[in-house]
This record gives structure tokens, C-alpha cells and sequence, in this order.
């Protein structure tokens, strides 16, 4: 009888410790836990929206499509610098695509088409709020050899939503063609000639005020332009409105 308890002893014993042994292995088993998955956070840009009305003054010149080039620092064009090819292009022909692929633009826009004396056009451009940020301007008179108007640059920066900028453009030479206004070299429906010529013919070579034209009742008689095509400054009118 006394080995039989001994027995049971010794076997409840052993389970005993067999059960401490497991509750210790499992008291020390490292936690494991399901790894914390973080989204990222994506911040939307702030987009800034400009709606520019642009207004022939003129009587007798037609302007190209308005080209519209938002940037930082370095403008497009400068009074006083040697055009760009792009301007160039721009300036004799009214052809803008060279000229809008500005490599340093933030964004870049045209109005649809031509804005004949006294129309009016409006273009929409949006960019990316910058904490600098400026807009350029560039169309062609086409009765011309190369005049255009437009900006150089315009701080639009600190323009509020529903504020408006007014400003008037006169009109400036690009100095890369001869004013000859010959009906071989004027683009405009006044002689339908020749746009954009890739040798540079004038010998300023830079960007200067227009002295205007000399019509064939001037005394120029080898203009394809006459008295009906003269321009006083300004020549065109810019409003720009912050809508977003």
C-alpha cells in the first residue's frame, strides 16, 4: 500500500513539475506582433488659376494668339537682350509653339487664335503655387516685319483669389528682321509675305521700342503698308484675375 502512494507521489509530482516547466517555457516566449502599417501622407498641390483678358487697341494691326508663360526667375524675354529663337519666331510669324516650350516655364498657354483691332480675347492658365511666381506676355503685330507686344514679367505672387492686375503693353521690336515692311517680309493680311526667316537682318539684334511704321503716304515707297496700319502706344490691354 505504502509503494502504491509512493508511486502516486512520485508521478503527481512529476506532473507538477511538468506543468510549471510549460507555464515558465511560455512566460518567456517573446511577443509577437503585427507590424504597424503607415499610409503616407499625400498633400495635394495648391493650384493657383489666372483668367487674362487681353484687348486689341489698335485700328489697323492685328495680334497673333497671346502667349502666356508662368516662371520663377529668369523671364522669357527682356527689354535690352537678344531675342530668342522662340521669340523670334513669334515676333515675325506669330507662331508660338517654339516660344511656349520655354524650357525654364512652370506652365505655358495660348489664346485661340488672332485678336483682330478692338477684339478682345480671354486665356486661362493654372500652375502650381509657387512662393515666387511671375507671368510673361507675347504677341505679334502682324502687319509688321517683327514688332510685338506683351510683358516681360508680371509678380503675380501676392495676387489674392478675385484680385486683378490692369496693365496696358506697348510696342517693341525684336530686332532680329529689317523693318522693310516690304510685301515680301509682312505676314499680316496687309501683304500676306514671308513669316519667320532664320537669318537675322537687322543690326540692333536686340529688343528695342518700335519706332512705328513708315507707310508707302510716308514716303516709303516700297511699303506694302499704309496710313491705316500706324499704331500709337499702348496697343493692347491686359487684365489678369486670380479665379482659384
Amino acid at each position: 500500500m505504502s509503494s502504491a502512494n509512493n508511486l502516486k507521489k512520485s508521478l503527481l509530482v512529476l506532473a507538477l513539475a511538468t506543468t510549471l516547466a510549460a507555464c515558465s517555457d511560455n512566460d518567456n516566449d517573446p511577443v509577437v506582433e503585427e507590424p504597424v502599417v503607415v499610409e503616407p501622407i499625400v498633400v495635394e498641390p495648391v493650384i493657383s488659376e489666372f483668367t487674362i483678358t487681353f484687348s486689341n487697341l489698335t485700328t489697323g494691326q492685328p495680334l497673333s494668339p497671346l502667349s502666356v508663360i508662368a516662371f520663377e526667375d529668369e523671364a522669357p524675354w527682356s527689354f535690352g537682350t537678344t531675342a530668342s529663337v522662340g521669340l523670334e519666331m513669334l515676333a515675325e510669324s506669330g507662331a508660338n509653339e517654339e516660344y511656349l516650350s520655354y524650357e525654364s516655364a512652370l506652365a505655358a498657354v495660348s489664346a485661340e487664335g488672332a485678336i483682330g483691332p478692338g477684339e478682345t480675347t480671354t486665356v486661362i492658365i493654372t500652375v502650381e503655387e509657387q512662393e515666387t511666381l511671375n507671368l510673361s506676355f507675347a504677341a505679334m503685330l502682324g502687319n509688321t516685319n517683327d514688332a510685338f507686344t506683351g510683358l516681360s514679367s508680371l509678380d503675380v505672387s501676392t495676387l489674392e483669389v478675385g484680385g486683378s492686375l490692369s496693365r496696358t503693353t506697348t510696342a517693341y521690336d525684336a530686332g532680329t528682321e529689317a523693318n522693310t515692311e516690304t510685301a515680301e517680309t509682312v505676314p499680316g493680311p496687309a501683304a500676306s509675305g514671308e513669316g519667320f526667316n532664320e537669318i537675322r537682318d537687322d543690326t540692333a539684334d536686340i529688343i528695342t521700342m518700335h519706332p512705328g511704321i513708315v507707310s508707302n503716304q510716308d514716303g516709303l515707297s516700297t511699303s506694302a503698308l499704309g496710313v491705316e496700319h500706324k499704331f500709337d502706344n499702348p496697343v493692347s490691354k491686359i487684365v489678369i484675375t486670380r479665379t482659384q
